[in-house]
């Protein structure tokens, strides 16, 4: 607190005493400030900073041990009084936690999210890694939501000011489309909850702002199904079009309901990753020998002695199950007990749209970490391109499966293939264009035993009818084979 409300000349004082660098903006002077309290807070600098703070108010020299006046302090003091309202011994203890970085101290000291918790030992919220989002930088760790008040409606504010460093990150990454930087500042928000990582959860009337302007966050997806209520996609929300990128420190506020669960906030300097870039991450790292994926299929088939069946094969599609074409890049998870495999270009697209990281053939989790290309097929892929599917053999080999169709294509017995022209004006039809011939005698079976003797009686009722003049037509006789075939 006595830090925090220190001026420029003051932190300069400070700095000097411990042969620091003087030099700087405030809030790197405030920064280096309080990286001397946490880390190097001997009782010579403490009593420093006692001497400073007692100078700077010795006006009021014996309301020394209550908190400063606000017509005194800095903005900055005013917006963490109330996290710090139980005195500088507990102030002193909550900062002894080690390992934490650069930006995530100057975080600490400048949220005014709730106040501080009773015990330091208290394990911390934990949030669970996003594939498409990689962390540079945390700049404030998660922090309960601790309501104010017996409202419904809660306000949490957060101030927090980007260093140098960071504003630059921001400024000179590209852009994933017009307008969005691939580095971000985002806000996640979970349930407080240290027994495991916590997924993305928002509270119910959540909204952001951001200095002056409120910030969009991800609605719901309607429901199809009756009686079902909508889902909302909780993601990293992304702040950083609203932000400063100078050295002013941002304000956020968080509004949110108080309906009796409790939820932690953390901000984070993230670079977003697209699904391109996932994909050639994973053909980097991801990529399963052909050889240990042959073993996988041994084992799979191997006997077992219990069972009175025996597997002597399994068949697997080259077809992806997710958009139904051929794969070009065949993953699984390991988790996953099936050697089917689905492409990976579609699912990481598809989970850049809308996480849910399922497996689309068991419907099992299959998270980014666990994916693994299968060497085996991708190698099968390129041998057989005229088969749409293949079975694994015992021993590890693998034959192509034809289309019923192509095996129909090699008959035991001759048959005859008439085209339409052939076939049509021949057979005589209901509406008397042929146009149902086609459909129904297409294929002669010319091994048929009727065909023969049927000519035989019409040759001998064509010499008993010569004397008695004139016949109407008669069909020919492979025209009443196709008849009687049909």
């Amino acid at each position: 607190n006595m830090v925090m409300s220190f001026r420029v000349s003051d932190l300069q004082m400070l700095l000097g005493f411990v042969g620091r660098s003087k030099s700087g903006l405030k809030h790197e002077l405030v920064t280096r400030a309080l990286q001397l309290v946490q880390f190097d807070c001997s009782p010579e600098v403490f009593k420093k900073i006692k001497e400073l703070y007692e100078t700077r108010y010795a006006k009021k020299s014996s309301e020394v041990a209550q908190p400063q006046p606000q017509q005194h302090r800095s903005p900055e003091a005013l917006s963490i009084h109330s996290s710090y309202d139980r005195g500088s011994t507990v102030a002193r203890t909550s900062i002894s936690t080690t390992n934490i970085d650069y930006p995530a101290l100057y975080g600490k000291y400048l949220n005014g999210l709730g106040r501080l918790p009773p015990k330091v030992a208290k394990p911390e919220v934990r949030l669970v890694k996003l594939p498409f989002y990689t962390t540079l930088d945390e700049l404030l760790k998660p922090t309960e939501l601790v309501p104010q008040n017996n409202e419904k409606l809660q306000e949490s504010p957060c101030i927090f000011a980007l260093t140098p460093r960071q504003v630059e990150l921001i400024r000179n990454s590209r852009e994933l489309q017009p307008g969005v930087k691939s580095v971000q500042v985002v806000l996640r928000i979970c349930y407080t909850d240290t027994s495991s990582p916590q997924e993305d959860q928002y509270p119910p009337n959540i909204a952001v702002k951001v200095n002056h302007s409120y910030c969009s966050v991800p609605g719901y997806y309607p429901s199809n199904k009756p009686g079902v209520e909508p889902k909302r996609p909780c993601r990293p929300i992304n702040l950083t079009h609203l932000m400063y990128l100078s050295a002013a420190t941002n304000r956020i506020t968080i509004t949110w309901g108080n309906y009796g669960k409790s939820y932690s906030v953390g901000l984070y300097l993230v670079r977003q990753m697209t699904s391109g870039e996932l994909l050639q991450r994973l053909k980097t790292i991801g990529i399963k020998h052909p050889e240990l994926c042959k073993a996988l299929v041994k084992e799979k088939l191997r006997l077992d002695p219990d069972s009175e069946i025996a597997t002597t094969g399994v068949r697997v599609s080259l077809i992806c199950p997710l958009v139904k074409m051929r794969l070009s890049v065949p993953c699984r998870a390991e988790t996953c007990a099936h050697l089917q495999c689905f492409d990976a270009v579609f699912y990481l697209q598809m989970n850049e749209k809308k996480p849910t990281w399922m497996c689309p053939v068991c419907d099992k989790p299959a998270p980014y970490d666990q994916l693994i290309i299968d060497g085996l097929l991708s190698k099968i892929l390129t041998e057989c391109e005229d088969a749409d599917e293949i079975e694994y053999l015992v021993d590890g080999s693998w034959c192509p499966i034809r289309a019923e169709k192509e095996r129909s294509c090699s008959p035991q017995c001759p048959i005859l293939v008439l085209g339409s022209s052939d076939v049509n004006g021949l057979l005589p039809t209901p509406n008397g264009n042929g146009e149902n011939a086609k459909a129904t005698a297409d294929v002669v079976d010319l091994t048929l035993d009727s065909s023969s003797s049927e000519e035989e009686e019409e040759e001998d009722e064509e010499e008993d009818d010569d004397d008695e003049g004139p016949q109407p037509k008669r069909r020919c006789s492979y025209e009443k084979g196709l008849v009687s075939a049909c």
